[in-house]
């Protein structure tokens, strides 16, 4: 099964960052300006989606983009603005990260926001899930880490992006599949995730390749293995969970929406500016080089994509709610 189709009440941390344009387009129907929410800290894989495609947003639009950093939730604290206090008329936007745009609600009838109070835009990426450990680690390959779940039960620490991310439903599949139970730490995002397995504060963290591959590059984090079909073309040497007898394929995808009901024209420029992205040789050699795996999908086809990621992950949850500890 594709990655995208497996597998986050309001007192935000605000940054802004303004990214100006470089070439004028055709007057967007949003006014000269857009405010990108962002529902995890910076650093994170949503922030180095935005560093990637705003800018080049910007050439093609005409305008101005603006971050605004609101984590908490596992993303629900931007989602819920989005859907329930932010202007429809196509001035902000929000980067949605599945599974956790559903996961959040389907897990917690806390959270009042759902799908169909947003217009979803475009899909970005698709981002491989990964295990990775602190350079100087004891777990040298992923048996070892494996094995030590095995030999402690419910003490090797498993980082993720926060309860309800897909790394959070990876690390139960796993143990799932596996018959092992570990330590499940949740953080604001993969970025704190990432951070904290390089400074050795927990053994291991479930991510995803787009975020950490820089610092597995740099040496500062060794990949374990991936929930991929097959091995990535980035790190050939890295083996699947599926080599491993673990039939586990998970990531997360990451793209663009706006609130319900934003003006038909505005929502057509802003489709058909992402359409125009997806072609462009640059943004796609960039994209490579950030280990960022491309899976453009716009408009219809990226309410469906929402739409079946939903219906499937509550099938999921149905599945394991009873066995998993809130």
């Amino acid at each position: 099964m594709p990655a995208r189709t497996i597998m986050q009440w309001l007192a935000p941390a605000v940054l802004a960052v303004a990214i100006a344009p470089v070439t004028q387009a055709a007057e967007y129907a949003g006014g000269d300006e857009i405010t990108v929410l962002q529902g995890f800290k910076p650093g994170g894989g949503s922030d180095a989606l935005a560093q990637l495609v705003q800018p080049r947003l910007s050439e093609i639009l005409g305008i101005n983009f603006v971050n605004e950093y609101m984590p908490g939730a596992t993303g629900a604290v931007a989602w819920t603005r989005l859907a329930k206090q932010s202007p429809n008329d196509g001035s902000v936007i929000s980067i949605t990260n599945t599974p956790m745009l559903m996961t959040n609600y389907i897990m917690n009838d806390a959270i009042s926001y759902d799908t169909d109070e947003m217009t979803p835009i475009a899909n970005v990426v698709t981002d491989p899930g990964i295990v990775v450990v602190n350079a100087d680690s004891e777990y040298q390959t992923i048996e070892n880490l494996l094995d030590a779940a095995k030999q402690n039960p419910g003490t090797v620490t498993i980082g993720n992006s926060g309860v309800g991310g897909d790394d959070f439903f990876t690390t139960i599949l796993l143990e799932q599949a596996s018959g092992l139970s570990f330590k499940r730490v949740p953080f604001q995002g993969d970025g704190p995730s990432a951070t904290a397995a390089m400074g050795g504060k927990i053994d291991a963290s479930f991510n995803n390749l787009g975020n950490v591959y820089s610092q597995i590059e740099s040496g500062n984090l060794r990949a374990l293995a991936v929930f991929a079909e097959e091995r990535l073309d980035t790190l050939p040497d890295v083996p699947t969970m599926k080599e491993k007898g673990f039939d586990i394929v998970a990531g997360s995808s990451r793209g663009y929406s706006a609130p319900a009901g934003i003006p038909v024209e505005a929502r057509q420029q802003l489709i058909e500016a992402f359409q125009t992205l997806a072609k462009d040789p640059d943004f796609q050699a960039q994209a490579e080089q950030r280990a960022m795996n491309l899976d453009v999908v716009t408009g219809d086809d990226y309410r469906a994509m929402i739409d079946q990621m939903e219906e499937r992950f509550r099938g999921v949850w149905d599945e394991v709610k009873d066995d998993v500890a809130q």
